[in-house]
């Protein structure tokens, strides 16, 4: 690790250990404290971290673990910027895989009450450019800072809007108030295509509101103007129809539903 960091003025943090075992959050705050020492060693100058929005209560395992790297990385001698976000938009995103699945799979949902809980979901093209600007961004000292999406959304929110966007009709939800996000995220696990340790662990994240404490951070960068959540989830899919088709038994249900072309 040292020797892949001789040389580097700076430094992009962007491991997550989440579902991998159940150990994993011993794991991730060790290895960032391996990584802020060797970073100091080699001479880096900066780290840039991108962790995750503390959430308005106890939290989930990977929200908390999340929480626990970035202060890992702020404890050691480099300069380190933690970049929160909640929902990340993007081809790619495991949160965001979760959503299109449910949003273009499911013309009917039993969901429970707690996906009234809101989040700040951002572009991923809006992370990139964070991720950037931060690397340069003059300060005297390690800090972190939100980078929330322009707006506030509920998890039902969320998933109509994927829905619009992909022309289909909203899903119709019945709101079941005993269902827990332990036992959602076994029936989640036949719907989408995340491996299901992590979707539980997203959809456990589900339980409170995952909102930032400001977005100070888009001033101080002078990108104060993010993509809406809906341009974000086109281009989302945009990005997934250039890539391949889905595979399999689901594959066919979406194509019956029309989204061959659009979304698939």
């Amino acid at each position: 690790m040292r020797s892949c960091a001789r040389g580097c003025q700076a430094a992009l943090y962007l491991v997550h250990g989440i579902g991998e075992g159940r150990d994993y959050h011993r794991h991730e705050v060790m290895a960032a404290a391996t990584f802020a020492k060797a970073a100091a060693v080699a001479g880096v100058e900066r780290i840039v971290y991108l962790g995750g929005v503390a959430p308005h209560g106890a939290g989930s395992a990977h929200l908390r673990s999340r929480l626990d790297v970035g202060e890992a990385l702020r404890a050691g001698s480099v300069q380190t910027i933690e970049l929160r976000a909640s929902m990340i938009v993007g081809h790619g995103s495991l949160s965001w895989l979760i959503v299109r699945d449910l949003a273009a799979r499911l013309p009917f949902m039993v969901l429970p009450r707690w996906l009234k809980s809101r989040t700040q979901p951002v572009a991923i093209d809006d992370v990139v450019v964070a991720l950037l600007r931060a690397l340069e961004l003059p300060l005297a000292a390690s800090a972190w800072f939100d980078i929330p999406g322009p707006v506030t959304l509920s998890g039902k929110e969320i998933l109509e809007q994927t829905a619009q966007v992909m022309g289909l009709r909203h899903p119709h939800t019945f709101e079941v108030p005993l269902l827990s996000p332990r036992l959602s995220s076994l029936w989640v696990r036949f719907v989408t295509r995340a491996q299901w340790s992590v979707a539980r662990e997203v959809v456990i994240g589900l339980t409170e509101d995952l909102l930032a404490q400001d977005d100070r951070f888009w001033q101080l960068i002078g990108h104060p103007q993010r993509l809406a959540f809906a341009e974000a989830a086109g281009l989302a899919l945009a990005a997934e129809r250039g890539d391949s088709r889905v595979p399999g038994a689901w594959g066919a249900i979406e194509r019956a539903r029309g989204l061959s072309k659009r979304s698939a």
